[in-house]
């Protein structure tokens, strides 16, 4: 089972009992669910300020941003490609232990609701943007962790041979953001259908310890309302 979980942030808060309601429903992620892909309502907000220079973004905006990461892991699915991924092999590949299946993702390149990419990108500049940490859909920077297992999925009419040089030179210039216990811990799939609007796009997935960064937060959220007893018989 595969879900999109949105986790509550500070900055971007709905609901007084946010932290209590995620510390809660953790258990049941990491028993119950084999992959997990962590969003983030602060890292959404973000990326519309800084990265799509939205002024005053609406869910709506935010809902696009998660639809486009839906998309883009379930592509293989759905379309056919020269190297394609199912979820299964996604998680085979991702999860180096049960437990740890909280997956950061990213895509690239960002665009807002009703605007194209009017510049082609090339697949350098592709792996370049998704490994970047503004990138991210969740509030969790992975220069503070290591990478465990990644995945990057492309979609458009791009070289596989291009696509497997980038990911080597991925791990060789940021070996210290990999761990050295697992070799070869970037899976690449491509699928030959872009999505509306842009010649090629890719997805990123990344097994990192840096999601730690998350957990804490929300921790440190719920200690702090349950050490005080608030909201406790609402």
């Amino acid at each position: 089972m595969l879900t999109f979980s949105v986790c509550p942030s500070p900055k971007v808060s709905d609901t007084v009992v946010e932290p209590y309601n995620a510390t809660l429903s953790v258990h049941q992620l990491v028993e119950n669910s084999d992959e997990v892909m962590v969003l983030d309502n602060e890292a959404l907000y973000d990326i519309c300020f800084r990265t799509l220079k939205l002024t005053t973004p609406t869910y709506g905006d935010l809902n696009h941003l998660v639809c486009i990461c839906m998309s883009g892991v379930t592509a293989s699915l759905r379309f056919p490609g020269q190297l394609n991924c199912d979820l299964r092999k996604i998680s085979v590949n991702l999860i180096p232990f049960p437990r740890l299946h909280f997956f950061m993702i990213g895509f690239a390149p960002l665009t807002s609701r009703g605007s194209q990419q009017y510049k082609a990108l090339t697949v350098p500049e592709l792996t370049s943007q998704m490994f970047d940490a503004k990138n991210m859909m969740c509030a969790a920077d992975p220069r503070h962790g290591r990478f465990l297992t990644a995945s990057c999925m492309f979609r458009g009419r791009m070289s596989t041979k291009e696509i497997d040089e980038q990911m080597l030179n991925v791990q060789n210039k940021n070996s210290s953001y990999f761990v050295e216990w697992i070799p070869n811990n970037i899976k690449s799939s491509v699928c030959d259908i872009p999505p509306k609007g842009l010649k090629m796009s890719s997805c990123f997935v990344g097994n990192s310890t840096a999601i730690q960064e998350m957990f804490k937060r929300i921790g440190e959220q719920f200690t702090a309302m349950f050490r005080r007893k608030a909201f406790l018989h609402w």
